[in-house]
């Protein structure tokens, strides 16, 4: 279970009553999530998301996070809402963590997604893009390309304890790809990281985006890159181009990418998969065996790195383009 921070009772009732949302019934602790831990709570008012943010989570990156939620969701976008206390503050303190109540969404993940789901998936990032443009805060992406090298630096000579030759392999590619990644592109604030457990459905309807705790400002078409990885490749690492093509065609049905976008897109899908590859291959070399929440096997985005390469244009990801 993803609870890192034990919550007394009482500081728990203490905390829930600056809200004013009424008694507290019950508190369960929320099994998914790596990042943080998350409590579901019910109140004579409804039920909640209270998040304790954990080490991993810059405190000084919450304001962001918490108002670019808030922001969204006056925007239309389905998503958790942060919750104000009687003094209007959305960012308190439990159990010595920065912890902040969140509305509670209806609806499940997918575990199998089809490309119906992929389609709805497009077209709510896109509305998320847009609905981004006037956000005032900015944050830059910590695990843009700009932080990679360092990033390997950290586990480079125990990268092939993952699997041999990796390290020489991701070494080759950030070689190949910082020199060549894409500038100029149309940017604004980008999810990161709509993984299909950050999005909820009920049927095949589109209920909810959660988990905006990588949240950052970047170009949109990298986002789009990340759910190409996230949703369009089976169990198998094959590649499901009917998924992509639903994907990109929820997108580009609310905003057309430029002809740039277009031309990137390969090269920010294989940049995209290296970040994951990256960024797993070092929680696997330092989570302990004991941690709560065994991390995810690396080498799934090596795979999907190793297809990405083979990628010569837009078209080989289902995307029409004009002639």
């Amino acid at each position: 279970m993803a609870v890192y921070t034990e919550v007394a009772d009482d500081e728990l009732a203490r905390f829930i009553e600056r809200y004013g949302l009424g008694e507290l019934l019950s508190c369960k602790g929320i099994a998914e999530g790596v990042e943080n831990t998350n409590y579901l709570v019910q109140t004579a008012k409804g039920r909640f998301i209270l998040t304790l943010y954990e080490k991993r989570v810059q405190r000084e990156d919450l304001p962001f996070f918490l108002g670019l939620m808030e922001h969204l969701a006056k925007a239309g976008i389905t998503c958790p809402t942060p919750v104000r206390d009687r003094d209007g503050v959305m960012l308190n303190e439990l159990a010595g963590r920065p912890a902040a109540l969140v509305t509670f969404l209806d609806g499940m993940w997918i575990r199998r997604p089809r490309p119906e789901h992929c389609h709805a998936v497009g077209e709510a990032l896109a509305k998320l893009h847009l609905a981004g443009r006037d956000y005032e805060l900015t944050r830059e992406n910590a695990l843009g390309p700009k932080g990679w090298e360092a990033l390997f630096e950290r586990f480079e000579d125990r990268a092939d304890e993952v699997a041999s030759g990796l390290g020489d392999e991701i070494r080759r590619e950030l070689e190949e790809l910082l020199p060549a990644w894409p500038q100029g592109l149309p940017c604004g604030v980008i999810h990161a990281d709509l993984f299909p457990d950050n999005v909820f459905f009920r049927g095949t309807e589109l209920s909810g985006l959660i988990d905006f705790y990588f949240a950052c400002n970047d170009f949109f078409a990298y986002d789009i890159a990340v759910c190409l990885n996230a949703w369009c490749f089976e169990a198998d690492f094959a590649f499901n181009i009917t998924k992509s093509r639903a994907l990109l065609k929820g997108y580009t049905a609310v905003r057309e990418l430029e002809p740039a976008e277009h031309e990137a897109l390969p090269i920010l899908a294989r940049g995209a998969a290296l970040r994951f590859l990256l960024t797993r291959a070092y929680d696997w070399l330092h989570t302990s065996q004991n941690a709560l929440v065994k991390p995810h096997n690396p080498l799934e985005y090596r795979r999907r790195l190793r297809f990405h390469r083979t990628v010569r244009s837009v078209g080989e990801y289902g995307l029409e383009t004009a002639q």
